[in-house]
């Protein structure tokens, strides 16, 4: 693989100094930037997710417009459900629906591993276009879904407040729920495996469900899947894991072989820092809706941020992803106000 020319993402996850953190958005490529929704009138989102031209097209775009340090491949966690002979359709002004969802030891017979080059290889095209159009200037991260956040789509059916029929599913058939998990793990590990291969330079895990869980049933039901996925993966790329709601959970990721974890806004920097030992990337953690704030009081709290984190082992990002409605001077000055930053 050819260097990186801008690498301070990269060296961040590998816990280097640096003159300033690194700062992408999640949810970064899609729906709060018009030349997406240009793209968006014309095709559907499975369309835009398999088609390699449109994926690598919307991944590159917000890299053009505002040259964050990390790019993001677009695509959706459900492609994994999809490849494992489970249909998922995206409804309009609804989110993901799953006409048969899992519900019994009956429903996991017609789930496969699948062979991933037969099933998911217009995500790999994607990952060559997109290195194609980056050119080596920054990195490219590949992602997955949690088993656990899949489980809650394939078993409620479609988004909740409380995914109480995936719980139910655990809690009242937990032999079928851990088979169920552990497929959909080993269709991940193969995924992002292929992913590297294809050249992604760190893959990010997110469980963003994760919180829906008390401490004792993320042990069984999520993090267990979660650390299987970073043994496999983290010899080969940086692994970035994130659970959104999951502070109760730190201490034990800090010891995974992550090289970085994601925080959201409800924990404080200082929390994260102390809960982590102190000594692990962290990612996070500007509310998204705080990018409503006047563009001048977006820039005082990222530096503010920045300062509370410290400006080492830390990749400034949103504490869950970007929203649809965010005025483009808005999310420009969360991004300006990084590469601006000097510590005081």
């Amino acid at each position: 693989m050819k260097a990186i020319k801008n690498d301070l993402f990269l060296k961040a996850l590998r816990g280097e100094t640096v003159e300033r953190p690194p700062v992408w958005m999640m949810r970064q490529a899609g729906r709060y930037l018009p030349e997406f929704m240009e793209i968006k009138e014309k095709y559907d989102f499975f369309t835009r997710c398999q088609t390699p031209e449109l994926a690598s097209e919307i991944t590159v775009q917000p890299i053009r417009r505002y040259g964050m340090d990390a790019a993001i491949l677009f695509s959706d966690i459900l492609v994994i459900p999809q490849a494992m002979n489970i249909d998922v359709e995206m409804k309009p002004n609804f989110g993901p629906w799953v006409p048969e969802p899992i519900r019994s030891a009956k429903d996991l017979e017609r789930v496969i591993v699948p062979d991933i080059n037969d099933t998911l290889g217009y995500v790999m095209d994607a990952i060559d276009m997109t290195k194609e159009k980056l050119n080596d200037e920054v990195p490219l991260i590949g992602f997955a879904g949690s088993p656990w956040t899949i489980l809650c789509y394939c078993v409620q059916g479609q988004g909740s407040k409380n995914f109480d029929k995936a719980k139910q599913f655990c809690f009242t058939q937990p032999e079928a729920a851990h088979e169920l998990l552990q497929k959909i793990t080993d269709t991940t590990i193969l995924y992002l495996k292929e992913k590297v291969k294809h050249g992604v330079n760190a893959v990010q895990v997110f469980d963003s469900w994760g919180g829906m869980l008390s401490p004792t049933d993320y042990q069984e039901f999520s993090w267990k899947y979660i650390q299987q996925i970073i043994d496999a993966l983290k010899d080969e790329t940086p692994v970035i894991a994130f659970g959104k709601g999951c502070w109760f959970a730190l201490d034990v990721m800090a010891k995974s072989g992550a090289s970085a974890l994601g925080v959201d806004w409800t924990c404080s920097p200082r929390n994260a820092r102390y809960l982590t030992g102190g000594n692990i990337t962290l990612q996070g953690n500007f509310d998204p809706t705080r990018l409503f704030s006047p563009p001048s009081e977006i820039k005082k709290m990222v530096k503010q941020m920045i300062d509370e984190f410290g400006k080492d082992r830390y990749i400034v990002n949103l504490g869950h992803g970007i929203l649809p409605n965010i005025p483009l001077e808005n999310a420009g000055a969360f991004i300006e106000a990084v590469k601006e930053y000097k510590a005081d």
